[in-house]
């Protein structure tokens, strides 16, 4: 009996444990992509979701780097050269960081790749670019970064999360 009572417990702690972990699910991987004159442009990132947590100015400090994203490094990977806001972006693969402030919102693109998201060097900038930020018209729950093709040559980059929304355009040369 002692064993039966033993074995129901570590049944039902197994099983309260496997439900708290399916609930705290891990920001999922995530990727946008776009196809400029037949070359490709995509990102892969970790999507973080707000799960009533405020997330600009706690959860991701305004005026400090930021991952743009969870987990390991968000990477821009590029088959086309890129110019954004004045930023010349050569073909090749990079890691985008940003600075999120109140009313603004700086993208990084970094040289370096492969890091986990928090390593960050700034020695490895290829260059910074102001995003135009506004509010989002609806609250995003789980973060989405988008890139939208307008034509063979132009496009924008839309990073949106909680209340904001921060964009860029962008030509493939």
């Amino acid at each position: 009996m002692t064993k039966t009572i033993a074995a129901g417990a570590l049944l039902t702690l197994s099983v309260a444990t496997f439900a708290f972990a399916q609930k705290k699910q891990a920001s999922p991987p995530a990727q946008t992509s776009a196809t400029f004159g037949g070359k490709a442009v995509k990102i892969d990132y970790s999507a973080p979701s707000v799960r009533g947590r405020k997330i600009f100015g706690d959860l991701v400090p305004l005026g400090k780097v930021w991952r743009t994203g969870a987990n390991a490094s968000t990477t821009l990977t590029t088959d086309v050269n890129l110019e954004m806001k004045g930023l010349k972006i050569p073909k090749g693969k990079y890691s985008l960081y940003s600075v999120p402030r109140d009313g603004g919102f700086t993208l990084i693109v970094n040289k370096q790749t492969g890091q986990w998201g928090t390593d960050f060097d700034a020695t490895q900038d290829l260059g910074r670019v102001e995003l135009d930020a506004g509010k989002a018209d609806a609250s995003v729950e789980t973060m989405v970064i988008t890139l939208k093709a307008a034509g063979d040559a132009k496009g924008t980059l839309t990073i949106a999360w909680d209340k904001l929304t921060a964009s860029a355009p962008f030509t493939a040369q």
